[in-house]
């Protein structure tokens, strides 16, 4: 006989296993939230950086990347309307890159909800170019960990990164011919397509949690939980850009932002967006690549609970 759970106060339920109201009270900013969503009631929602690079000394060997300022307004309008506090720059350096995420790493974020990042640039398998050369995705990364940045501890750090992967095309499966109905052509998923971060051993420490009786447990999370990485394409291939609309990732990712920005769980969000990318899009012919490639995005997550951007109340104290 299954057991049955008598109390949501009772000492020693799996967390997961808490009963959650399906009413949600106002709350005043930095007041919990739901126990299986992140807290976003603090006073603001944070800050978003945005990296744009479309010229590149010629040294790189990287081509103007056309379209991509397209994608940084729309960018930039969407995640506004999320209520971040976007800074956008354009063609910067190697060095500039670095110290622009470290500064914002070393900031005090302890009354924001979440961090968010997108570098617009050309890239590499764990690479993406600044202005003047290459910077590492790792490098990028590391002052946002938890034993780095502790006022984002136990918040969303979240990066989407529009860069190509390397340079091989994601080909297309013809639909098999028993299918009755139509359909749309999917692209293969990459072997690599689940692209893991190693994790470390290295512990820190989480928010408070106080079981019924009062007491105050200290949780230790690993260091690299909370992340969220989105790809534009799975690592070993190729993300495609219009000249005059923009990326395929960041035109389905602003779509799906617009319609369901303020409603849908983040992670559903990005999987919508993997469809729009997988199913709705293909190359025109071109000498080199051919006709018909797709692409695929890879999302990456090490997120503990669900991000929902819902709007902010205001504080009526």
């Amino acid at each position: 006989v299954s057991p049955t759970l008598t109390s949501s106060t009772s000492v020693g339920l799996p967390y997961i296993l808490r009963s959650v109201s399906g009413e949600r009270r106002d709350l005043r900013p930095g007041a919990p939230s739901e126990p299986n969503e992140y807290n976003f009631n603090f006073k603001k929602r944070g800050l978003f950086l945005l990296i744009n690079n479309k010229n590149f000394e010629e040294e790189t060997g990287q081509h103007h990347r056309d379209g991509s300022d397209v994608d940084a307004e729309r960018l930039e309008e969407r995640f506004q309307d999320l209520g971040f506090e976007v800074r956008r720059y354009d063609d910067v350096t190697c060095a500039k890159m670095t110290s622009l995420l470290y500064e914002v790493a070393s900031a005090d974020h302890s009354d924001h909800d979440c961090f968010g990042c997108a570098i617009l640039s050309h890239g590499r398998e764990g690479l993406v170019y600044a202005r003047d050369g290459q910077v590492s995705l790792e490098m990028l990364v590391l002052p946002f960990k938890g034993d780095r940045c502790p006022s984002l501890v136990g918040k969303p750090k979240l990066f989407f990164i529009q860069a190509c992967q390397n340079r091989r095309p994601s080909m297309y499966l013809d639909p098999p011919l028993r299918l009755i109905r139509p359909s749309r052509s999917p692209s293969p998923v990459s072997p690599s397509s689940s692209r893991r971060s190693p994790i470390s051993p290295s512990l820190t420490v989480d928010d408070d949690i106080c079981d019924g009786f009062g007491i105050v447990h200290m949780r230790k999370i690993p260091i690299e939980a909370d992340c969220l990485f989105c790809y534009s394409t799975v690592p070993g291939h190729y993300s495609w850009r219009n000249n005059q609309d923009g990326s395929w990732f960041i035109q389905a990712l602003c779509i799906v932002l617009e319609n369901y920005g303020t409603k849908m769980e983040l992670m559903h969000m990005l999987t919508h967006v993997n469809r729009i990318v997988a199913y709705e899009f293909a190359s025109c012919g071109d000498r080199e690549f051919g006709e018909s490639m797709k692409q695929m995005p890879c999302i990456v997550s090490m997120l503990t609970r669900y991000v929902y951007f819902r709007t902010k109340k205001q504080d009526i104290r």
